[in-house]
C-alpha cells in the first residue's frame, strides 16, 4: 500500500538565537515554529508524521504531544543523518515522503500539496521545492542543465563563484520516493566543508542512478523563509501577522491600522468588529460581531460576545457577554464572567467573579471571588475583600442592590436582593432584603479647633 509520510527536522539547537529556548520552540503569532509546521503538514492528510529531535527533545515532545512520532538525532551530523534516523519507522514503506524543516513557520499546506502533486506527475524519485530569492546568500543553489533539468544542489560554502550567482534556491523542502530515499542515504558521505551528511547528496546519488529528479518552483519566496536568528524571527512574525490580518479583513473585520494590530493565529473574530491601532488579541481568544476593541487593549484567551466594547483594558481568560463594556484602564483577571449590558468603568479589577446583567461598576473598584446579581450599582472605591491571608472567601450580592462608594465588603458575606450599603461602610455581616447596612464611626465636630493650630493665622 502506498503511504504519504512527512519527516520534520527539528533537532538543531539554534545557537544564533542566543536563547535558552530551543529554536523551533520560539513563537510566531501565538504558536511555536514547530507547531506551525506540524499544523500545515497535518492539513495534507499524511499517514505518518515523524519529527527528528535532538537538542531540547523533551521540550519539543511536550509541545507537539502525540500529534507526531519522534526519533532522536543525538549528534548533529547533518540533514542526511537526521532523515536517516527515521528509517526504523518509515524505511519499509512504499509511497512518498515529504521532508520539511521545523524552523520554517510560513509554509502553507497548499504549497506542500502542489509540490506533492508535481512530484507524482513527474514520476520522480526526488523533487526539490525551490524558489527565486532576491538575495540567495546562505541558501543552497539549484543548478540546472541546458534543458532546465536539475543537475545538482550545491550548498553556499561549497559553491563556486558562478554557482553563487544563481538565484534559484533550495527551500529545504523535498518530496522523495520513500524506499529510494533511504537507499540513497546509505550511499552518501561527509566529504564537504562542514563535515556533515547532506540530504542534498542523496539527490546526487539518485541522479547518478539515472532516476528522475525535479524541482517545483514556488511563487512566493517569503513563504520559504527559515528562521535562524532574532532578526529573522521578527521578519517572519511580520509576514505571518500581515497574512492573519488580511484574512480577517477579507472576512469583514475593520482595522484602522493593520500594521499596528497584533492578532495570534488561532484568534477568531466576527464581522463588523472594529479594531483600533495597538490592539493585541492573543491565544485562543474569540471576538464576536459588532464589537469595538479600542487602542491599546489586550485580550488573552478570552471570549468576547457580540456588541462588546473594550477600551484600553486588559482581559485575560475571561468572558464578556453581549453589549457589555469595560475601560479605560481596567483589568479582567482569570475567571471573570461579565454579563450582558454590564458597565465596567475605569480602573476596575475583576477576578474569579460573576457580574449579572445590567450591573454597573463605575470606577476604582476591586471585585474578587464574588457573585453579583442584576442591576446593581457599585460605587467608586468599593473593595470586595476576599482574602484572609490564607484562604479566599466569596461574597454574594443580590439583584437591584446599591453598594455605596468606599464600602468594604469583608467575605464571606451575603447581601440580599434590594439591599443598600451606605457609603464608607465596612460590612462584615450578612445584609437582609430591603435593609440598609451602615457601619462607620459617628462624626464628631470639634468647635473652634482650627483657631488653636499654630499655622491658622489667628491671634
Amino acid at each position: 500500500m502506498s503511504t504519504r509520510n512527512t519527516i520534520i527536522l527539528a533537532a538543531g539547537k539554534g545557537t544564533r538565537m542566543k536563547s535558552k529556548v530551543y529554536k523551533v520552540l520560539h513563537q510566531v503569532c501565538g504558536r511555536t515554529m514547530a507547531d506551525h509546521v506540524l499544523t500545515q503538514v497535518e492539513k495534507t492528510a499524511m499517514d505518518n508524521i515523524v519529527t527528528v529531535v535532538g537538542y531540547g527533545a523533551e521540550a519539543v515532545e511536550r509541545e507537539l504531544g502525540d500529534r507526531t512520532q519522534y526519533v532522536v538525532q543525538d549528534e548533529q551530523l547533518g540533514t542526511g543523518d537526521a532523515v536517516l534516523r527515521a528509517e526504523p519507522l518509515l524505511g519499509d514503506l512504499d509511497g512518498t515522503t515529504l521532508i520539511v524543516s521545523g524552523d520554517t513557520p510560513l509554509f502553507q499546506s497548499e504549497t506542500f500539496d502542489k509540490l506533492l502533486a508535481y512530484h507524482r506527475a513527474q514520476n520522480a524519485a526526488a523533487t526539490v521545492l525551490s524558489s527565486v530569492a532576491p538575495d540567495p546568500t546562505g541558501y543552497g543553489r539549484i543548478v540546472r542543465n541546458d534543458l532546465g533539468m536539475v543537475e545538482k544542489i550545491v550548498e553556499q560554502k561549497d559553491a563556486t563563484e558562478q554557482e553563487q550567482a544563481i538565484q534559484e534556491i533550495n527551500t529545504g523542502v523535498y518530496a522523495f520516493d520513500n524506499r529510494q530515499l533511504f537507499e540513497a542515504l546509505h550511499q552518501i558521505n561527509n566529504d564537504n566543508a562542514q563535515g556533515e551528511y547532506y540530504l542534498t547528496d542523496a539527490i546526487e546519488v539518485l541522479k547518478r542512478q539515472g532516476q528522475t529528479v525535479g524541482a517545483y518552483t514556488m511563487a512566493n519566496f517569503e513563504e520559504s523563509m527559515g528562521v535562524n536568528d532574532r532578526i529573522a524571527l521578527a521578519k517572519a512574525t511580520r509576514i505571518m501577522q500581515k497574512r492573519i490580518n488580511e484574512t480577517h479583513m477579507k472576512n469583514g473585520v475593520s482595522m484602522v491600522d493593520p500594521e499596528r494590530t497584533y492578532i495570534d493565529v488561532d484568534v477568531q473574530i466576527g464581522n463588523d468588529t472594529i479594531l483600533e491601532p495597538g490592539v493585541y488579541l492573543k491565544g485562543t481568544t474569540v471576538i464576536g460581531s459588532d464589537c469595538f476593541i479600542g487602542s491599546n487593549a489586550e485580550v488573552r484567551d478570552s471570549v468576547i460576545h457580540d456588541g462588546v466594547t473594550v477600551t484600553s483594558s486588559l482581559v485575560e481568560k475571561s468572558e464578556m457577554f453581549d453589549e457589555s463594556n469595560i475601560g479605560p484602564y481596567s483589568h479582567l483577571r482569570p475567571d471573570a464572567k461579565i454579563g450582558p449590558k454590564v458597565h465596567l468603568g475605569n480602573f476596575v479589577e475583576v477576578k474569579s467573579a460573576t457580574i449579572g446583567e445590567g450591573t454597573k461598576v463605575g470606577h476604582l473598584t476591586y471585585v474578587g471571588n464574588a457573585k453579583l446579581g442584576k442591576n446593581i450599582n457599585v460605587g467608586c472605591g468599593v473593595i470586595f475583600a476576599n482574602y484572609d491571608g490564607k484562604h479566599k472567601h466569596e461574597t454574594t450580592v443580590g439583584d437591584d442592590s446599591f453598594i455605596g462608594s468606599n464600602a468594604n465588603l469583608i467575605a464571606p458575606i451575603t447581601v440580599a436582593d434590594h439591599s443598600f450599603i451606605a457609603a464608607g461602610s465596612t460590612i462584615t455581616d450578612d445584609v437582609n432584603q430591603f435593609d440598609m447596612a451602615i457601619a462607620r464611626a459617628r462624626q464628631t465636630n470639634k468647635s473652634g479647633y482650627y483657631k488653636k493650630l499654630p499655622y491658622s493665622g489667628e491671634e
